[in-house]
């Protein structure tokens, strides 16, 4: 897409990811894919807010040098280190002479160790400002979201606001950059949740604090690195991401995520059962086979629901395998204050059921209750299956 300006003097500059498979190497985009935000504000002096993707340097830099010659760039503000933000930043430096890189104190080394530049950093503090004329820059301080060294810049005169990481997600930009340009709001909304419990989840406590830190901020926009720019209702997406923030520590909505996995048939029967319980008890149920879905696409659901089933069998005296993946996953994302309830078969030996509570203990999930059973199914397991997912159902209702 060319160069879109979205305040007076001020000009998105980013570029479409449309070929990377995962982002971080982990999370697949390859359908949805991502959009790497970067800003140029003209004044007396010329700022780059944030970069792009290295796998993108052509396209980017000819969006830079249709507006502005790059010897006459003073100011390239590095919100945040990681390389998708920052991968052209050495060509842009070479093309650069004058420019100064600006950073947060921890960053100054980070630009050091990832593209061994010394010269022409400076730091910036919690709350400085630097004129560039008519506008001015405001430059907070908001640790862990995600990294340790990131922050977010505030135009003072347009009100703003680059948020960098903070209130994006993924989604490449189908030629609308705005909120209300477009035309596919729930997907986006859809994948800025699993943007959030992919990467950001984890730091939910630092979410809080930054979005109570800029709360005084009077904003016409919020501009982050990836996804749409939020103008008709800036609020909205900060009102969401607080939202989210919170389901930390109180578990989440009234709704259920049933997981599951099976080898032969048995546990998928057995969740099918359960399923219909749950049906019965009138609250929602959002289903995921474990095997024929990345975690990427289940953790949200794990995130925002207060309540959890897991069904998986036996394997090898443990835990179906992609489930203590999956679960493992939520370990390391902070999935916590859980209400649960286990089911699946085995053969030879248990260890499934075992297995499942040593790895959700570290998570506060509340077991409700549990069910393994020997071999294949018949009416009887089949009827306690229904009678669980009944009785589950009503313990998430009735909260």
């Amino acid at each position: 897409m060319p160069f879109i300006e979205i305040k007076p003097g001020i000009y998105w500059v980013g570029v479409n990811d449309h070929t990377t498979d995962l982002f971080e190497g982990l999370w697949p985009i390859d359908e949805e894919g991502v959009s790497y935000n970067s800003y140029l504000i003209k004044d007396e002096k010329v700022a780059l807010v944030d970069l792009a993707k290295s796998l993108k340097v052509d396209e980017f830099l000819s969006h830079i040098g249709e507006l502005v010659d790059f010897s006459h760039i003073d100011y390239i503000i590095l919100n945040h280190l990681e390389p998708d933000h920052t991968g052209v930043l050495n060509i842009l430096w070479k093309l650069s002479p004058q420019a100064t890189i600006v950073c947060s104190p921890l960053a100054r080394e980070m630009v050091s160790s990832f593209y061994g530049i010394k010269e022409r950093v400076r730091v910036v503090g919690d709350g400085e400002e630097i004129s560039l004329g008519e506008k001015t820059l405001k430059f907070f301080s908001t640790p862990m979201v995600h990294w340790p060294e990131t922050m977010m810049t505030y135009e003072v005169n347009s009100q703003v606001l680059f948020s960098c990481d903070a209130f994006g997600g993924y989604g490449s930009l189908q030629g609308a950059i705005f909120d209300d340009e477009c035309s596919d709001f729930d997907f986006y909304k859809r994948e800025s949740l699993r943007y959030y419990v992919n990467i950001v989840a984890k730091f939910s406590p630092m979410v809080i604090k930054a979005i109570d830190k800029l709360s005084s901020l009077a904003l016409n926009l919020v501009a982050p690195s990836h996804g749409l720019i939020w103008r008709k209702n800036p609020s909205l997406i900060i009102n969401l991401y607080r939202q989210w923030a919170s389901y930390a520590e109180t578990g989440g909505e009234k709704g259920i995520a049933l997981v599951y996995g099976s080898m032969y048939g048995n546990t998928e029967t057995m969740m099918d059962a359960i399923a219909r319980g749950v049906a019965e008890s009138g609250i929602g149920v959002e289903i995921f086979d474990v095997r024929r879905t990345n975690p990427s696409y289940i953790l949200p659901s794990l995130w925002v629901n207060k309540g959890v089933i897991i069904g998986a069998p036996t394997y090898e005296t443990g835990l179906f395998p992609l489930m203590a993946h999956l679960l493992d996953l939520a370990v390391r994302k902070g999935i916590k204050n859980k209400k649960t309830l286990y089911f699946g078969s085995y053969g030879w030996s248990g260890g499934g059921r075992r297995e499942w509570e040593k790895l959700v203990s570290p998570l506060n999930w509340e077991i409700v209750n549990s069910v393994e059973f020997k071999g294949g199914f018949n009416s009887e397991i089949l009827t306690q299956g229904r009678d669980l997912g009944r009785e589950f159902g009503k313990v998430i209702k009735n909260l």
